[in-house]
C-alpha cells in the first residue's frame, strides 16, 4: 500500500483492494461472528440494534451482506431482501447459505454494488436498509457521496442501520499489534493512522478501512443529511478475558444477563467509542 503517511492510493484503487480481499477471505467471513465466544456477543449486539427497527413485510437493502449471516436474520423477520455486496464470491456464498437455511424465498435479488454508487436504485425505494461489516468505512474519502444515497433511496421515515470500524475500540481491542507500529514504521505513520483513521497510511497492509470515532460518526450523518437515531459499540465488557467469558457462556443464566448487561452497556454514550465497531441507526433529517 502507501510508502509514506502522505501516500495512499485513491479511492477506486482501495476499493478494488477489498474487493480481492474478501473475494479470497470466501467462506471464513461466514465465521467471523461465532468462531469464538467475543464474536458471538458481537453478533448478540449486532441483533439486538437491529431487531428494534425490523418489522412484518419491509424492503431491505442490504449492502455488504457477504455470505449471509444477516441476510437470514432479516428473512426471519418476514423482510422482502435486495442481497448485494461488493465482492461476487461473498454474493456467491450468501445464495448458498441462505439458501441451505431456508430463506432463499425472501431474496428479491442479488446485486454486485459498491457503497459508494447506489444509482441503480430510485429514491425511497426501500424501508430500510442495512449496512453492517462496515461498507461505510471502505468508501475512502467519499463517505458523505456513500451515505448521502443510502438516505435517498431509503423511504422518508425509512431508517439506515449499519455499522463503521471504530478507531479508539480497534485500538483498545488490537493495543498489542498497534503499538508494534511506531516500531516497525515510525511515529509519522502512527501519527497518521491516529489522525485520520486511515489504515491505507500502513505500508503493506492488506486489509484497510477508514476507521471512526463517535464524534466523526454522528457528525457524518449530519454532513450527509440525516439524523442520528441511535448508537451502539458491538463490544465492551466482551473484549477482556475470554476464558471468563467462555465460562459465563456455559450457565445460561449468567449468559442471559451477560448479554443484557453488554447491550445496555454497549448503548451507552461513554462506551460506544469502545468496541471494534460503532452501529448507528439514521434517518433523512427533516419532516417527513
Amino acid at each position: 500500500m502507501a510508502d509514506t503517511p502522505d501516500e495512499t492510493p485513491s479511492s477506486d484503487q482501495s476499493v478494488e483492494a477489498i474487493r480481492r480481499y474478501y473475494d479470497a477471505l470466501g467462506e471464513a467471513e461466514h465465521d467471523r461472528l461465532t468462531k469464538d465466544v467475543a464474536g458471538r456477543v458481537s453478533f448478540e449486539i449486532h441483533r439486538h440494534f437491529l431487531d428494534q427497527y425490523l418489522s412484518k413485510d419491509q424492503r431491505v437493502l442490504e449492502i455488504g451482506a457477504g455470505p449471509g449471516r444477516f441476510t437470514t436474520v432479516l428473512a426471519e423477520h418476514d423482510a422482502r431482501v435486495v442481497v448485494t455486496d461488493i465482492s461476487p464470491v461473498q454474493l456467491h456464498l450468501n445464495e448458498i447459505n441462505v439458501t441451505a437455511a431456508g430463506h432463499e424465498h425472501a431474496i428479491e435479488a442479488r446485486h454486485t454494488l459498491d457503497v459508494r454508487d447506489t444509482s441503480r436504485f430510485p429514491d425511497a425505494a426501500f424501508d430500510l436498509v442495512l449496512a453492517y461489516g462496515g461498507p461505510l468505512s471502505y468508501a475512502f474519502d467519499q463517505e458523505h457521496q456513500a451515505l448521502t444515497g443510502l438516505f435517498r433511496i431509503v423511504k422518508p421515515r425509512g431508517v439506515v442501520v449499519a455499522s463503521v470500524m471504530s478507531l479508539w475500540g480497534s485500538w483498545r481491542a488490537r493495543f498489542p499489534g498497534a503499538t508494534q507500529l511506531a516500531i516497525r514504521y515510525g511515529a509519522d505513520v502512527t501519527d497518521a493512522v491516529i489522525r485520520t483513521g486511515d489504515l491505507r497510511h500502513v505500508p503493506g497492509m492488506t486489509h484497510v478501512c477508514r476507521m471512526f470515532t463517535w464524534e466523526q460518526l454522528t457528525a457524518l450523518v449530519t454532513e450527509s443529511g440525516g439524523e442520528t437515531l441511535a448508537g451502539s459499540a458491538s463490544n465492551w465488557a466482551s473484549l477482556e478475558d475470554p476464558a471468563v467469558l467462555a465460562d459465563i457462556e456455559r450457565s445460561p443464566g449468567l449468559w442471559e444477563q451477560f448479554l443484557t448487561y453488554e447491550t445496555t452497556a454497549c448503548a451507552s454514550l461513554g462506551a460506544r467509542d469502545g468496541g471494534t465497531h460503532i452501529l448507528f441507526a439514521a434517518r433523512r433529517a427533516g419532516p417527513a
